[in-house]
């Protein structure tokens, strides 16, 4: 049996991306990973619902070597220990590289469908750059696209755009049959406290 998952970019996505002349990068250090405010609640939301959530992400850093790998999977293991997050992959590639996982290519999409039995046409991508939608649109899910207002994700044609992962959630959820919309920020937070 195929399972529905949500795809999930990490930086602008999940935590905070760190804006230097207009162009967002990941946190240079643990001190700077900042979870986004909603995204607990948008995770359980569409973990109640029997989303998978599996992150994917590009880290060019590290083959350009201005991050080291070991940054980058200590924020990838700090981020699983807080969320309830399935999965991470990763490419730590960059563009000159011509792998097949560097969104966007669809490559870390197709890899972590197949390992998880992941139905992509009834699953969603989620970012926040016009390569997280591409990497969606060439695997076959629908996708979302968290507008923060970047230059690059101008020309962007994703299925919705949202301004929070708790709002593309919502988005996401009104496809599931039977899915209950998430409910709000408060009740969210005194049934859980």
């Amino acid at each position: 049996m195929t399972r529905q998952a949500v795809f999930l970019d990490r930086d602008g996505v999940i935590n905070r991306a760190i804006m230097r002349e207009d162009k967002p990068y990941p946190p240079a250090n643990l001190s700077q990973l900042e979870i986004l405010p909603d995204v607990p609640q948008a995770l359980a939301c569409l973990r109640a619902a029997g989303f998978l959530l599996i992150v994917v992400t590009n880290q060019p850093d590290v083959a350009r070597g201005t991050l080291p790998r070991e940054f980058v999977d200590s924020i990838n293991w700090t981020l699983k220990k807080r969320l309830p997050l399935d999965d991470i992959r990763v490419c730590y590639h960059d563009e000159p590289d011509g792998c097949a996982c560097r969104k966007p290519q669809p490559g870390l999409i197709l890899e972590a469908a197949r390992d998880w039995k992941t139905d992509l046409g009834r699953s969603f991508v989620v970012g926040d750059r016009w390569k997280d939608i591409e990497a969606g649109r060439r695997a076959g899910c629908r996708t979302v696209l968290i507008d923060h207002g970047y230059r690059d994700s101008a020309g962007s044609t994703p299925d919705h755009r949202a301004t929070s992962l708790l709002e593309a959630a919502r988005w996401i959820l009104s496809f599931s049959n039977g899915a209950s919309p998430c409910r709000s920020r408060k009740t969210f937070n005194e049934e859980t406290t």
